[in-house]
This record gives structure tokens, C-alpha cells and sequence, in this order.
């Protein structure tokens, strides 16, 4: 019941957000809070690493990119397509990484995700390292225009539901319990008669199908796509996220990737205000050292908040309650 009650409060909270917060950049929180939970599905309840998952978030969002802009197909097809593209290349990473476990998978997601950074990096399609610009955001099924930022808000909300939704309704499915049976002690659940490699290949290809729909809606938003969204580095952001807001929790990825994206894109605002307070010249560079900042966070939260900020405060909570109970 409380967390019913906490899903209103925040759903309630959302679908006023555009009337104090700039839209766009809500929508850029969405988009990466559906990344972070869509990795979270694949480390937090699988146990299994991934370093390659900008491969999905990226490359969803250059082939819906070149959907809507080149083929002139509608939003909705382009990022059904982003998706689609993304659970592919889920399908064929999976293949080939899931039979090895640990730091070996890892590293096999890690070069096989480099490998298409390579491959958009020299497509013609993607316009190299200028990006694929100019993507418009069209109508929706061809009557809801998107130029809007409040319309295209709504519908950018309903897709992060969805894909929230799903993964709440994964996590919690006879599927999503042998997942976590296969994190807790894969020798057992193999024992137990399961066959541990195509339930840890389907995680895999529905992570990123999720990474997909949410790299696909970011370029719809913002109208282009960088070879930055299919570096290595946003896949190291993704595992930062998820660490920080709480691994293997509902809403810990979600509050990670606020923090994260909000540092990002409010850390320099924050660096003016403080050298007009203070008149301290250094704070005006300080949204050059958002690196710096995330890195200091993410220390901090491994030696203080082991179990991310979310987790912590779980626990703390639970502590309370049954401190009281006794």
C-alpha cells in the first residue's frame, strides 16, 4: 500500500513537473532514469555485468534517428525500430558474452560495444563525428503534433511508465524470480532443472530492448544523435547511476539518474551562483569538473552508502520499524 501510495505522489508530481521545470529536460531525466532501470534489470536482479550497454542506448537512437529523418517514417515506427535494432544487437552480444561469467563477460560486452562505436563512428548514415542531426519530432499516429515540448512531454511520461511498468512486472514474475534465483546461486538453479543460459539471454535482450526504447525517445526529443551516446563512457554513466540511486532496488536507478543528469546539466549554474555569493573566481569552472563531481559522489557513496542511496535509506527505514515494533 505505501508504495502504491508513493507511485501517486510521484506520478501526480510528474504530470505537474512542466509547469516549473523546463520540459526537455525532464524528458532527458525520463529517458535516462528508463536506461538506468533497464541495466538495473540486467545487474540487479541477473548479476550480471554489462559494460556495453551505450551499444543499445545509442544505436536505437541512430537507427530511429535515420527512420524518422531519411526513410520519413512517424515517430512511433522510428522508435519501434530503435527498439527492435537494439534488442538485435542484444540478441547477438547475448550469444555471444553470455557463456562466460564475470570480469570475461564484462570485458566481451565492453569490446563488442566498442566494435559498433566503431561501425557508426564510420557510417555514412550517422554523419560521423558531427552526429545525425535534424531529426524532426513529427506527429504522433499522425495527428499529435510533437513539436510541442508539453505535448511531447506527456508522451515521453507515458513511455517511461511503460517501460517501468514492465520492468516491475518482470522483476516480479515466475521469470524475474528465476533471475534472481540464478544471481543468489546459479549452480542451484541449474540443479533445480533451469536452463540458466536462455533465462539470463532473455534479460539480456529485454535490458536492451528498455536501453533501446529510452535512446530512441532521447533522440526524438532532442532532435539529433552523438557518437557520445555509443562511447564507452555512457555505459560507465549507466553503472554509475544505477550504483549510486541503489542496486537491485525498483526506484534506486531512477534517483541515480536524476542526480547524475542533474549534476550534468545544472553543475554549472550552480558553479555562477556560488562565484557571484562567494565572489571565488574557481567556482565559475565548475561545470567543466562534473567528472570531478560524480567521481567524488561515487566514492563517497561506496564507502558511506554500500547499497546506494536508496537501499540505505530501506534499510534505515526497516530498522526504524521494527526498532519501534520491539
Amino acid at each position: 500500500m505505501n508504495k502504491k501510495i508513493g507511485y501517486g505522489i510521484a506520478l501526480v508530481a510528474l504530470l505537474a513537473a512542466p509547469a516549473v521545470i523546463y520540459p526537455v529536460f525532464l524528458m532527458k531525466l525520463l529517458c535516462f532514469a528508463l536506461f538506468a532501470c533497464a541495466f538495473n534489470l540486467l545487474i540487479g536482479y541477473t548479476g550480471l555485468l554489462s559494460f556495453g550497454h551505450a551499444a543499445f542506448f545509442g544505436g536505437a537512437g541512430y537507427i530511429a534517428g535515420w527512420a524518422i529523418r531519411d526513410a520519413g517514417w512517424p515517430p512511433e515506427l522510428g522508435i519501434l525500430l530503435g527498439v527492435g535494432a537494439a534488442a538485435l544487437i542484444g540478441l547477438v552480444m547475448g550469444l555471444l558474452a553470455i557463456r562466460r561469467q564475470g570480469i570475461y563477460f564484462t570485458m566481451i560486452t565492453l569490446a563488442l560495444a566498442q566494435m559498433l562505436y566503431f561501425v557508426f563512428l564510420q557510417a555514412s548514415f550517422t554523419g560521423g563525428e558531427d552526429g545525425l542531426q535534424g531529426v524532426p519530432r513529427g506527429k504522433l499516429l499522425g495527428s499529435l503534433n510533437l513539436e510541442s515540448d508539453l505535448h511531447l512531454y506527456y508522451v515521453v511520461l507515458l513511455i517511461a511508465i511503460a517501460g517501468f511498468a514492465l520492468v516491475v512486472r518482470t522483476i516480479h514474475s515466475p521469470f524475474g524470480q528465476v533471475l534472481k534465483a540464478i544471481k543468489e546461486n546459479e549452480p542451484r538453479a541449474i540443479s533445480l532443472g533451469y536452463d540458466v543460459d536462455r533465462y539470463k539471454l532473455l534479460a539480456f535482450v529485454l535490458s536492451a530492448a528498455l536501453a533501446g526504447l529510452a535512446g530512441a525517445t532521447k533522440t526524438l526529443i532532442i532532435g539529433f544523435e552523438t557518437l557520445t551516446d555509443v562511447h564507452w563512457t555512457m555505459s560507465g554513466l549507466v553503472v554509475l547511476m544505477t550504483l549510486v540511486g541503489g542496486l537491485g532496488t525498483l526506484v534506486g536507478p531512477v534517483v541515480g539518474a536524476i542526480i547524475i543528469i542533474a549534476l550534468e546539466n545544472k553543475l554549472g549554474d550552480l558553479g555562477d551562483w556560488l562565484a557571484r555569493l562567494t565572489h571565488i573566481e574557481w567556482f565559475h569552472s565548475l561545470g567543466d569538473s562534473v567528472t570531478i563531481v560524480t567521481g567524488l559522489i561515487f566514492i563517497v557513496c561506496v564507502l558511506l552508502f554500500r547499497k546506494g542511496i536508496v537501499g540505505e535509506l530501506a534499510d534505515w527505514f526497516g530498522r526504524s520499524v521494527k526498532t519501534k515494533v520491539s
